[in-house]
Order: structure tokens, then sequence, then C-alpha cells
């Protein structure tokens, strides 16, 4: 299936080192050789890198691996298609305008019967099931708010809840940034770090690269990563249920409906929760 990784942090940071980790599995240890991408945010606009072609061959990958553009909100992707072409309007994340800020979205998962959502004027470019959820989404947002709102948990639990009907038509694991707040979705495998003083080492699980995070930060940086699966050797990734949503802030976690979940396991999760056998969009 797809691979997602994002990073929320209160300070400029790289991702050079998770993306070196994630890019790996674009061919080489992993099967998404159907395109990558990646945006990084700095203020309110953002930068977009994307290839359909396999992440470790491509050398616009190795671009954003040796150029730490730093940002406070990064979302890529990693595809191993399923819904549509390989090819670059299919290639993840997408951006959309909203409200007066740029959306950013990446999904794991396959959906069926997604054909006739509504999407209205937020209309999808390529053929992916992905893109189409996302102009649904915005388009439902469009419907609840008549004027952009302040409430962000409120936003986001609204969001939370169009996930849950996008989670009975298949596998849904979601990342969301407005460049500000970064919102990720759970439906199967989707697993966070929050990393803050004292920083350690880490190791690589797919490359034999290391780093020592105190060489790199500051006593007061607080940095988070989502990925579809650890990619360290020698930390402590938490595992997200399904129906699982959180909210991260500057790297720290400010909403989650963590505790509603606390005694759900993952055998019991809805219809369509189970990674199935197929290719994942």
């Amino acid at each position: 299936m797809c691979e997602l990784l994002g990073m929320s942090a209160n300070v400029p940071t790289d991702i050079c080192f998770s993306f070196t980790g994630l890019i790996q599995r674009s061919g080489k240890t992993g099967p998404h050789r159907d395109g990558w991408g990646i945006t990084f945010y700095e203020g309110k606009g953002f930068r977009t890198f994307k290839d359909p072609k396999p992440g470790y061959q491509s050398t616009i990958a190795e671009l954003v691996r040796e150029y730490p553009i730093k940002s406070r909100a990064v979302i890529s992707h990693i595809r191993q298609a399923n819904r549509g072409g390989v090819c670059l309007e299919n290639t993840h994340p997408f951006t959309r305008e909203l409200w007066g800020r740029f959306w950013t979205f990446a999904h794991n998962g396959q959906l069926t019967g997604y054909q006739n959502l509504d999407t209205a004027n937020h209309r999808p470019v390529g053929g992916t099931d992905s893109e189409l959820a996302f102009c649904w989404l915005l388009k439902r947002l469009d419907d609840q708010y008549a004027t952009p709102p302040e409430d962000v948990s409120e936003v986001c639990r609204f969001i939370a809840a169009q996930c849950d009907q996008l989670r009975q038509m298949g596998v849904f694991n979601m990342l969301l940034t407005d460049g500000e707040y970064v919102m990720t979705y759970c439906t199967n495998h989707l697993y966070s770090i929050t990393r803050r003083a004292p920083f350690g080492k880490a190791t690589l699980i797919d490359d034999e690269v290391e780093v020592n995070f105190q060489e790199e930060t500051t006593p007061n940086d607080v940095v988070t990563v989502i990925a579809t699966q650890p990619l360290t050797v020698n930390e402590q990734w938490h595992r997200m249920k399904p129906g699982e949503y959180n909210i991260f802030h500057h790297g720290e976690l400010i909403d989650t409906n963590q505790s509603l979940l606390e005694d759900v396991p993952f055998a019991e999760a809805k219809p369509g929760s189970q990674a199935p056998t197929e290719p994942l969009e």
C-alpha cells in the first residue's frame, strides 16, 4: 500500500532524515514505485516536489534529500497505484485553496463507491479516489461554514466526522494541513513520534543512516513525525487506533479522541478498516 509521512514542528525544521528513510520504500525496500511527492510550508506559501517515477531512482528526490528545506509543516507520500494511472496529476500530495489558505492532503487506502461523492466546484484534476475524497471534504467544509471558522479544534472534529463516513467506503488513512495545523486520521496503519529534549540518536530502518538529534536541535525544539510505518529501529512510536484523529500544532498534540478509543482493538474496527490484500492508492 502507499505510505504517508508528515511533520509538525515548533521551529523551522528539515525532514531530510525521515524522508531519506521513506524514499527507500519507493521502489527499493518497498513496492511503492508509482510516484512520490512532498509539500513544505513556508509561512502561507508552500513548495511541492513531485515525480511519478520510483523515488529511490528520482534525481528530484535526491535533491530533496540533500537540500535541507526548513518548515514547520510537511506532508509527503509514496504511491503504489490502484485508482488512477501512473502520472503526475495522480501523484500526492494534493493542494487546494480554502478560506484564503492553501490546504494540502495525502491519503493511504482504497475506497469503493466513491464515484458519486458530490464535490461541487472543488473538482479533481486526476483520476484517484484520494483527490476526489479531498475535494469532497473541501465541499463539506464549504457547506458547514458560511464564513471562515475561528475554532480550529471544532473544524478538525467536523473533518474527522466526515472521515468516519469515508472510512465506511474502505481504508482511509489521511494527513491534512493548512500550513499551521497538521491533522491525522487513522483507519489501520498510522504511527507518530514526538521528539523533544533530551534528544538522542535514531537509526533508519531502510537505510544505513544514523543521526544524533542532540547535535541538530536546541533544548526548546519539539518535532512530531507521522508515518504509515515506523521509520527508525531504536525509538518508541505511538500506533494510532481505528477512528483516531489527532491535531498537531508546532509539534504539540492539541486535540485528539485517543481516550475514547483506548479499549477498541484493531480487530474490532469498522467494516473496511482491515488492510486489503490489493495494492492501495
